[in-house]
């Protein structure tokens, strides 16, 4: 943690979290966070569906919700970005309060709704930013949509020209029967429209899809077989949250999605089920809880080929990002791996 984020991190903890939330934004448009550039090693870079990352480091969709402050976030040590999610049309989201830090367990709980600019707009600012470090749109759907299945692929034709990839999120809790999109004949649908959207762009971007860490065995049985059928570029495990088991905050009954540290164990455990499902045939993106190298290791060893963060840098600023990367380079030369890559699913077999 910088001196400046350690000035500020208490004061904007004193804001409303949602205010914090866009002065911190706000903040990284004036240039006043750490902005160190890509962090890299030959450890650390990988080849993820096709893109080459500095490092296996990225940013989970939801902190850049509009692309409004990607240009900065390309040079905050990441090796990757997720913004948005973007909807075909702008919406307002649920009403405030809607995001609520709880700090006794280093977590929040969201429950937004999509609230973002729409796809339009997202899209102006995406292709105007630099080159650079790939960045990806997490694809959402309209709240009163007749046909929310069609969003996403209407999303994709919006905006694909200017990410490197793309994921769909049918796994957020916050926007009425969406995660009922992830059963089989329904997501197989909703594939199979947003891949031939895909195929329509100039140059076709890797997909991925983004689930829910509370799904049983049978549920991600199918989804790893319609991730192989499909040939998605991966899957992003996970989003957040409906679990409240073991929380100490006041605010543990608030409705939504939780993240943070009390993810970890959950989302990694997923993880390594879905690698043993695929056998490692599907690179894999371990998000939820992660808050240190050693973390991001662990889900590294569990069957990740790279992870993403975001609610920890609510509470350690955004230098987390460039500190995990460096930290993450010792971790693998101290343990005898000359790369990322070679550490992937070295400990499956102790989270499965």
């Amino acid at each position: 943690m910088t001196l400046a984020e350690r000035i500020a991190l208490p004061l904007l903890r004193q804001v409303d979290p949602e205010r914090a939330h866009a002065l911190a934004l706000k903040g990284l448009r004036l240039g006043l966070a750490p902005l160190p550039g890509p962090v890299t090693s030959d450890r650390l870079r990988v080849e993820l569906a096709g893109l080459a990352l500095p490092n296996p480091v990225g940013l989970a969709a939801g902190f850049d919700k509009n692309a409004e402050a990607t240009a900065p976030l390309m040079r905050a040590g990441f090796g990757f970005l997720e913004v948005g999610a973007a909807t075909p049309r702008p919406q307002p989201g649920n009403p405030r309060p809607r995001l609520f830090r709880l700090a006794e367990d280093r977590a929040a709980i969201n429950r937004f709704g999509f609230n973002n600019e729409g796809a339009t707009a997202i899209a102006a600012r995406l292709a105007a930013r630099p080159a650079g470090i790939p960045v990806g749109l997490n694809l959402g759907a309209n709240k009163d949509s007749a046909d929310r299945a069609a969003d996403f692929a209407n999303v994709l034709a919006t905006c694909g020209a200017h990410v490197e990839f793309a994921t769909v999120n049918v796994s957020s809790p916050n926007t009425e029967r969406l995660r009922d999109l992830q059963g089989r004949a329904a997501l197989s649908a909703l594939l199979d429209g947003v891949l031939s959207a895909n195929t329509s762009l100039a140059r076709p971007v890797p997909i991925f899809l983004k689930i829910a860490p509370d799904l049983g065995d049978r549920e991600l049985g199918d989804i790893a077989e319609l991730a192989m059928e499909k040939a998605l570029a991966g899957i992003i495990a996970t989003n957040t949250t409906l679990s409240r088991e073991g929380l100490q905050s006041h605010h543990a009954g608030e409705a939504g999605g939780l993240s943070g540290a009390p993810l970890f164990e959950r989302s990694t455990r997923v993880l390594a089920r879905l690698s043993a499902m695929t056998g490692g045939e599907v690179p894999l993106i371990g998000v939820g809880g992660v808050g240190s190298a050693e973390q991001a290791f662990a889900k590294i060893a569990a069957g990740a080929s790279a992870v993403q963060l975001y609610t920890a840098m609510v509470y350690e600023g955004l230098s987390l990002a460039a500190e995990i990367a460096r930290g993450l380079d010792a971790l693998l030369k101290a343990r005898g791996f000359s790369s990322a890559q070679e550490a992937v699913g070295t400990e499956r077999d102790r989270w499965a």
